[in-house]
């Protein structure tokens, strides 16, 4: 008996073989390098459906997401406080998450409108908690760039015919960040691979990276995941497939005795990929009943409605910025393909352009203007000029007569600040610290060339108690644009400001508030200009 049943099981690993085989003509060549299977994996029938497995893997979710947390992207698109910012830990106030009872998490996830299956277990209770409880910051924020993506996202998907809630996944590949890329160096809202990206007809070069390109990341992501699920005809396999590849998921699935259940075979895939699923069902949890834990969108400071236009020649952010009054920033943010903040478009090749949609008529009226406006600097005889050094600007400020400082980053700070507190520009700080677009961490040292007389006042900076405070030489230096005189605060606007995000920055002030106290009939405000905040009384 044991020898048939030998010989049956050798049976079905040749009939899997000869199937590997015909996976290997598929489209997606990740397949074609499926492990043989041992006799000892074949017996290994993997009948247990583990709907409480015995791992936290919240701790490797939440240094991903940390990491996100304290990008640049979402340190400068929401205005944060530094209290934000600190981790919250175990021991801090509970929410209801961790005293529900099962029943009632099964019974909300099944009155979800989802055609992927929302399963429940003690994973998906822990991805839960972690995402409403101990990153509620990220949370909030993440929320609030839904309202911006989700919608291009789901008509994309149901242009696919794919269910909407995959955009699910763009939460926990990348947080909603287009531009992030990861350890293994994948890029962008769906975290594609160099490869992978290249195989759905991505542009990756010098100027354009098209994974980070919503639109165009999203499409690939939609035949993508078509492709998967053409191959398994199952959702949980499919995303598990996303996250690690198909040639992970076949072997799960060959060693469990060709079972299609994600659950049956969850430990057979990598780690990381069996948090994936529990991440993705908690996400559409969070996503549905955020509100009921009290939580709040963040919205990102930058207009979240926009519209494009075609771009048929070359064309750098700072001439749209100067002559549309746009901050590059703002630009950025709303093209996160563009890798130098140039446009590398020509007539044979047109490149999209997205703008604020009360911009586009603007935009269209002083087209010419915008071309025109410093044209020989950015591109003499009408070509590129190509900075030095790859992914650096070579609109640099000479360090002759500077002396060089270091300044130790702090959580909260961003590029646009640094350059204000010590009066240099951000692509010098980009060029002088090797520091592609504006990425910084927090602990990260940044090498800053200061005038020699002011090189003791700007050193105190890295030893004062708060960046936000006022320390002077002779009373000229003031930290962080906040002014005062004897009767009110003040504050210096900057580029990119609005009295929205100042006001964020005073507590208990409001921007109504300081309309009142400025006497402004609207909220259009210049850099440059000054405004009181509050009287010192």
């Amino acid at each position: 008996m044991i020898r048939i049943q030998i010989i049956i099981i050798l049976v079905f690993c040749i009939s899997e073989l000869a199937g590997a085989k015909n996976y290997k003509k598929d489209s997606l060549n990740q397949i074609k390098n499926i492990e043989v299977v041992s006799l000892q994996d074949s017996l290994n029938t993997c009948e247990t459906k583990f709907f409480y497995p015995d791992e936290n893997l919240n701790s490797l979710f939440s240094d991903h997401i940390d990491s996100l947390l304290n990008s640049w992207y979402f340190q400068h698109a929401f205005v944060i406080s530094e209290t934000e910012t600190e981790t919250e830990t175990e021991t801090e106030t509970e929410t209801a998450v961790s005293t529900f009872p099962d029943s009632v998490y099964v019974e909300q996830l099944q009155s979800i409108d989802s055609y992927v299956d929302l399963s429940y277990n003690q994973t998906v209770k822990n991805f839960i908690y972690l995402y409403l409880n101990k990153r509620k910051t990220l949370t909030e924020s993440i929320i609030g760039f839904s309202t911006y993506y989700f919608p291009l996202i789901e008509e994309i998907l149901d242009k696919y015919n794919l269910p909407h809630e995959l955009e699910y996944m763009t939460i926990i590949e990348s947080a909603l960040n287009p531009v992030v890329r990861s350890s293994a160096n994948a890029v962008g809202l769906w975290q594609f691979m160099y490869g992978t990206g290249k195989m759905y007809k991505l542009h990756i070069g010098t100027f354009v990276d098209e994974r980070c390109d919503p639109v165009k990341a999203t499409e690939a992501a939609a035949k993508y995941l078509s492709d998967l699920y053409k191959i398994y005809n199952d959702w949980h396999l499919v995303i598990a497939a996303y996250n690690c590849g198909p040639g992970n998921v076949n072997k799960a699935i060959r060693r469990c005795g060709g079972t299609h259940d994600y659950w049956k075979i969850y430990y057979k895939l990598p780690k990381e990929t069996r948090g994936y699923v529990p991440a993705f069902i908690a996400v559409a949890y969070v996503m549905n009943y955020y509100k009921e834990y009290g939580l709040t969108p963040h919205y990102p400071d930058y207009p979240m409605v926009t519209d494009t236009v075609m771009i048929h020649n070359y064309l750098h952010f700072k001439q749209i910025s100067k002559i549309l009054n746009i901050p590059e920033e703002e630009l950025s943010a709303l093209n996160p393909q563009y890798r130098l903040d140039i446009i590398p478009a020509h007539e044979d090749k047109g490149y999209p352009l997205c703008l604020p949609v009360d911009k586009i008529e603007d935009y269209i009226d002083r087209e010419g203007e915008v071309y025109a406006y410093q044209r020989k600097q950015f591109f003499p005889d009408n070509k590129i000029k190509i900075p030095n050094g790859r992914y650096t600007h070579s609109y640099t400020t000479s360090i002759k007569g500077k002396t060089r400082i270091l300044y130790k980053v702090r959580r909260g700070d961003n590029l646009g600040q640094i350059a204000d507190i010590y009066n240099v520009r951000i692509n010098d700080l980009r060029y002088w610290n090797n520091i592609r677009r504006s990425l910084i961490r927090e602990g990260q040292k940044l090498a800053i060339f200061v005038p020699s007389s002011k090189k003791n006042v700007y050193a105190k900076l890295n030893t004062s108690s708060s960046s936000g405070e006022k320390i002077s030489e002779d009373s000229s230096v003031t930290i962080n644009n906040k002014l005062e005189n004897s009767d009110y605060v003040y504050y210096k606007v900057r580029r990119g400001d609005n009295l929205w995000s100042i006001a964020r920055q005073f507590p208990g002030i409001s921007n109504h508030d300081i309309m009142q106290l400025n006497q402004m009939d609207d909220e259009d405000i210049k850099p440059g200009q000054k405004l009181k905040i509050r009287s010192k009384a």
